[in-house]
């Protein structure tokens, strides 16, 4: 729980730095006594941080000091990255319980803005205010999400276009999602696919993670029209809207997530009525491998749309098609281009690189069965480790730094007895005895 509880914690401060930069809302932390631990990690997510002069109000990350743990939630790669501390006086900082407060708080830039405690209500009011003003984006319409009213079993979940069913004897997952029925329209008079299908993958991904920890192998199909889903992608794309523009970034957001699932992800296109197309092809990318059947008759295929081209990006900031393919954009461009003819059956999407093995009816239920089970069998360990390496492909951001360096280390830690071992500093916390590190340095 603690590793997905961080996971999700780390998700949640992206998506507010992502809607400071993409949906005109911005963020001030205003902190007013002692802002510690994840608390101080929240305000470093914000746009801007207010500290009271007050003498005694601080911020700390005192986890090292005291609990023998990190600031895990992102707040050590912000210090330094995002916030650009001195890495000597980022190192003095978080060895230091009781935290730094006043002007050395601000020289250092640990915050933005130190106020007097006289001026402290009305100048948090006026900095949110011109804060808010400088945030000029298109708004509207408004809409309220209805509940999902998804179908939770120990066997199930099931949604009205996303069905995750589970066995728990051979740890396996199957994911279908469901293409729409219409061409969306973004008004907000009603829920539109692209928004609908999306919240009911989040929550499935979610559930997943919190609910089903002895799945490790997850199959992914798509079922329905492939056309209505780039109809849709192509509404999407064109609507010029607040409202068009946040189901973007929710789709764009929950696909990242899909990316930190710590489950071994296989796309299977094996019907005519697959349909990973634009948006939904994403989760092909996405996936540790895709399979393709290769039918007589052609139908089964995969296609692209303006979802492919470029927003949808992965942590790395670039798209699926260009972590694919890195550091061969004339490939990108040639998938592009094919798959905007229309259907790329599953012999050229293996040629063109799209799949990671097309095979006839004669061979591809048992290759497949095989890949399933033979993954099944290693170590989730050592899985969640090598997907998490490969997933990311090119240089490093601070959002990948966040998952893939600072997460890592944090819940190696946590298994290690000077944290939470019987005479760990996080097992003895708040009592009378003092922690017994083991002192070797791996």
């Amino acid at each position: 729980f603690k590793v997905n509880f961080c996971k999700f914690t780390n998700e949640t401060r992206l998506y507010l730095e992502d809607a400071s930069a993409q949906s005109g809302l911005a963020s001030l932390a205003a902190c007013k006594g002692t802002t510690a631990g994840g608390g101080y990690e929240l305000a470093l997510a914000c746009d801007e941080t207010m500290l009271v002069d007050d003498g005694s109000s601080a911020v700390s990350f005192p986890e090292t000091p005291l609990l023998a743990v990190l600031p895990g939630t992102g707040g050590l790669t912000r210090l330094v990255d995002k916030r650009k501390v001195r890495r000597d006086r980022a190192d003095v900082f978080c060895t230091t319980a009781e935290g730094i407060k006043g002007k050395r708080a601000k020289d250092w830039g640990l915050v933005d803005h130190l106020v007097s405690r006289t001026k402290w209500d009305e100048s948090v009011a006026a900095r949110a205010k011109e804060l808010a003003a400088k945030q000029q984006v298109t708004r509207g319409p408004a809409f309220v999400l209805p509940p999902l009213e998804g179908k939770i079993s120990a066997e199930k979940l099931a949604y009205k276009f996303v069905e995750l069913t589970f066995d728990a004897a051979t740890r396996t997952g199957a994911l279908v999602v469901k293409a729409p029925t219409a061409v969306d329209n973004f008004d907000g008079s009603s829920e539109p696919w692209s928004l609908r299908a999306f919240r009911e993958l989040d929550e499935a991904l979610l559930r997943l993670r919190f609910d089903y920890p002895d799945i490790g192998m997850v199959t992914v199909r798509t079922s329905g029209d492939a056309e209505l889903v780039k109809q849709c992608d192509e509404a999407l794309a064109k609507s010029a809207s607040g409202f068009a523009r946040e189901v973007r970034l929710l789709q764009r957001r929950v696909l990242k997530r899909y990316d930190n699932t710590a489950r071994s992800f296989y796309a299977v296109a094996d019907t005519a009525d697959s349909c990973f197309a634009g948006v939904l092809l994403e989760l092909a990318l996405g996936a540790d491998r895709f399979y393709m059947l290769i039918d007589g008759d052609e139908k089964v295929g995969v296609s692209t749309s303006v979802a492919n081209s470029g927003f949808m990006t992965t942590s790395t900031g670039m798209s699926r098609l260009d972590a694919r393919f890195y550091g061969e954009p004339a490939r990108v461009q040639k998938v592009l281009a094919r798959g905007a003819e229309g259907l790329i059956p599953s012999e050229e999407a293996e040629q063109l690189g799209i799949a990671t093995v097309a095979a006839d009816d004669i061979d591809f239920e048992d290759e497949l069965r095989i890949a399933v089970e033979e993954r099944a069998s290693l170590s989730p360990d050592a899985l969640t480790g090598m997907e998490a390496s490969l997933r990311f492909v090119g240089p490093e951001t601070l959002e990948t730094k966040i998952f893939g360096r600072l997460s890592a280390w944090q819940n190696w830690i946590f298994t290690r007895a000077n944290s939470t071992g019987q005479h760990g500093a996080l097992t003895l916390y708040g009592q009378p005895e003092r922690p017994q590190f083991q002192w070797k340095r791996t």
